[in-house]
């Protein structure tokens, strides 16, 4: 793995909030205008189930990246561990430089991956519609837990990082640090709505956040040459 991958999954997360707004705005506004008209009169009240949407969100994310990282665990044993390493590790620069160009809008590509998610997704979705009305913390807590399965290409290539670790703790880890990363962006947009999609939308920021993952996805190249 990259050094430092930990913290590039929270700067990942953190900068990709423009892809989040694209993704995951109009549910936050759905989930928000659900909510009994006394808890969504003030942030105070509305807070508790932000918090719940999201920490199930990133529970989701969590187990997700434990399941991948158990299966890079599972190849490593299977294939030469040298080998097995160095294509775990491209796949994993690959993504990242997709998703870099991705954030950046210079190249839609992760879209199709996305698609693909979408079968999976068709399954999960009604899970969570059990749940809405939300009018309870717990209620949120599970709509967070199934919107977690959402298809999206951000999530799709932390993932492949997640399978490249080779163990299912780190792969929980660095999903759990990409989530935190996403938090703030998420807690903005359903708590302050037009202000915080309005930053994020800056076209120079956008950019700015895919050429960081890109200079991440090149160093990561550089070492799998290297050595």
């Amino acid at each position: 793995m990259i050094s430092g991958t930990l913290l590039t999954a929270w700067l990942v997360g953190l900068l990709g909030g423009v892809h989040c707004i694209g993704m995951c705005g109009g549910v936050v506004a759905t989930l928000t205008a659900g909510l009994p008209r006394e808890e969504r009169a003030q942030i105070a009240r509305q807070l508790p189930f932000q918090l719940a949407y999201n920490i199930g969100r990133i529970g989701s994310y969590t187990l997700a990246g434990a399941l991948m990282g158990a299966l890079g665990a599972v190849a490593l044993e299977l294939v030469p561990l040298h080998l097995t390493q160095r294509i775990l590790y491209g796949v994993a620069a690959a993504f990242m430089l997709a998703l870099g160009l991705y954030l950046g809008g210079w190249w839609q590509g992760l879209t199709r991956v996305e698609r693909l998610g979408a079968l999976l997704w068709q399954r999960i979705e009604p899970l969570g519609r059990r749940f809405i009305p939300v009018r309870r913390w717990w209620q949120a807590l599970a709509v967070g837990l199934v919107w977690g399965w959402l298809p999206c290409g951000l999530v799709y290539s932390v993932l492949i990082w997640s399978a490249g670790s080779g163990s299912a703790l780190q792969g929980a880890l660095l999903m759990l640090l990409f989530g935190l990363g996403t938090l703030p962006n998420l807690l903005g947009i359903g708590l302050l709505a037009g202000a915080a999609a309005r930053l994020i939308e800056q076209r120079w920021l956008r950019q700015a956040a895919g050429a960081l993952v890109i200079g991440f996805a090149l160093y990561a190249f550089w070492q799998l040459l290297a050595f």
